[in-house]
């Protein structure tokens, strides 16, 4: 295709490539995400990595510039690679989203157990006096780490 004034297209279609292979890697990389969260290894998630980082950031300021027109005046396989991999790239994304909010859900609610559990060690035993003690208020679940 050459690029006229009526066919903007054919300059277009190279930031089409680019947002695909994007799309690729970041999708590569929240696959490895999913799997580090499944096998329990955290630690192992690649979306921390300065790379990954500098790539969704590029992605996303591709993404923020890019004119829905352009992709529907593309070649139609560029345009069916297109659909495919950002639909891919969705669903990728909020599985990942999902992974992650369960794993911080665990994480504060084993917290929010452990802090229970020392405030409850740490109560004063109650007495058959007239009147009850005062109640200390709790000082919060992050107070009672003693590795810090």
């Amino acid at each position: 295709m050459t690029q006229t004034p009526m066919n903007p297209a054919a300059s277009d279609e190279p930031r089409m490539e680019r947002m695909i292979s994007l799309a690729e890697r970041l999708i590569t990389a929240l696959e490895a995400d999913i799997a580090a969260l499944k096998s329990g290894n955290p630690g192992a998630m690649r979306s921390m990595d300065p790379e990954v980082q500098k790539l969704s950031v590029i992605y996303g300021k591709e993404a923020q510039n890019f004119d829905i027109r352009v992709a529907k005046s593309a070649k139609a396989e560029l345009r069916a690679r297109f659909l495919s991999v950002t639909g891919k790239f969705r669903e990728v994304l909020q599985l990942h989203a999902r992974m992650l909010t369960r794993v911080k859900n665990a994480s504060e609610g084993m917290i929010q157990a452990i802090a229970r559990e020392v405030e409850r060690m740490n109560a004063p035993t109650r007495t058959y006096g007239p009147r009850p003690p005062a109640q200390p208020v709790s000082s919060g679940a992050m107070v009672f780490n003693r590795v810090v």
